[in-house]
């Protein structure tokens, strides 16, 4: 497995495993032109990165990963960790925690001193994987459309 940050290119793959659940078959689009507006967006931020993980030259599985300065618990730098998705064959397969040991790799080599994430409060499955990981529930989350 090779983990490397996206191209444009990347863009289909990743779109297919983002579309690939119950939520993201309602929010997700075929229509790869939004994504690649984001992608550009995200490629002009130098601490948002998309990362693939690519196995034979087959994109199996997606991240992003954010580095956040901030000033609180002593200025603090963090890596925040969304749209972790794997493909469906091979779930189960270790590929998810090879996913976050790179994530957790990556914060560290940008001296971040934490790595947190959500996950959608229906997906117990993937609560259990990241407190597995040594992840614990620590926060209430929210959100509000604009």
């Amino acid at each position: 497995m090779i983990w490397r940050k996206a191209t444009a290119a990347d863009i289909p793959a990743i779109i297919a495993l983002l579309s690939d659940d119950v939520l993201g078959q309602s929010r997700e689009s075929a229509d790869a032109a939004p994504y690649l507006v984001a992608f550009d967006a995200m490629a002009a931020e130098p601490t948002n990165h998309q990362i693939v993980g690519e196995d034979d030259g087959r994109v199996v599985a997606c991240y992003q990963i954010t580095f956040i300065s901030g000033l609180s618990q002593q200025g603090a730098r963090r890596a925040l960790v969304e749209a972790v998705r794997v493909a469906p064959d091979l779930r189960g397969h270790g590929v998810g925690a090879a996913l976050m040991a790179d994530a957790e790799a990556r914060a560290r080599a940008e001296g971040c001193r934490m790595i947190q994430l959500t996950t959608t409060a229906t997906r117990t499955d993937a609560q259990r994987f990241y407190a597995r990981l040594g992840f614990t529930p620590s926060h209430i989350g929210f959100k509000k459309a604009l």
